[in-house]
């Protein structure tokens, strides 16, 4: 079987089980003999990506590059660049998770310091093969420079996860992305007796919960990604 497949799957099991584990259990993408799973910088079908709204356009550059290295693109579906990670933390950064502000801008500054004096560039323009090398270095805090690296690397990655795997209310998880990634058909009010069964496979509901009437006089704030008030992608 692909060895590539296997490590797909072993972190997506993983990441389902993110909400008991925590995050300093979940390693950077790798393939079990320690290579790096390639991946482009951004996939082709990636949806179109809007101007930041807290961090610079350089720091959204890098925060875009780590996002896309700890859930990448690969044959096996799309991850954190589809999903519009990065843009779910940048308007967060704004919103709920404002306390994480100084963090964030610190900790890219810090990394792409250290990208710099390591490997000759930012961190975004490097090859996935040095970032995800660098993003080891970061998570066992051994980044020279970079004190309580490791603490920013889980910070990140739970941030991560929670915008390619939160109900796209939120402004992540574009186009369902996420839950198509894993396979999970989505919210819905009833089952039909079919789709219990073990080896069912419901077709995807493509909604958000705040799209059933009885949700939707509740809707968080800064939950769309454009002043549109969409929430699904472009």
């Amino acid at each position: 079987m692909n060895q590539r497949l296997i490590a797909r799957r072993e972190w997506l099991k993983r990441v389902g089980a993110a909400a008991a584990i925590p995050p300093r259990m979940l390693l950077p993408i790798v393939t079990p003999s320690g290579e790096p799973i390639p991946g482009p910088a951004q996939s082709p079908i990636a949806p179109a990506v809007s101007a930041p709204e807290t961090l610079t356009a350089g720091e959204a550059e890098t925060l875009g590059a780590i996002a896309a290295r700890l859930i990448p693109t690969d044959g096996n579906g799309p991850g954190a660049t589809e999903a519009r990670a990065a843009q779910y933390i940048d308007r967060a950064l704004g919103g709920a998770l404002s306390s994480f502000r100084d963090t964030y801008r610190a900790g890219l500054a810090a990394l792409d310091q250290y990208a710099q004096s390591t490997k000759g560039n930012s961190f975004a323009r490097l090859s996935t093969a040095d970032q995800d090398a660098l993003l080891r270095d970061i998570e066992r805090n051994e980044a020279a420079g970079f004190s309580q690296s490791a603490a920013f690397f889980n910070l990140v990655l739970a941030h991560t996860i929670q915008g390619t795997f939160c109900d796209p209310h939120y402004g992540g998880n574009v186009n369902f992305a996420g839950w198509d990634l894993i396979g999970y058909p989505g919210v819905r009010l009833a089952v039909s007796a079919g789709e219990q069964g073990l080896n069912a496979r419901p077709a995807p509901t493509h909604m958000s919960a705040y799209d059933y009437r009885m949700f939707s006089g509740s809707r968080p704030a800064r939950a769309a990604l454009d002043q549109g008030g969409r929430h699904h992608g472009d």
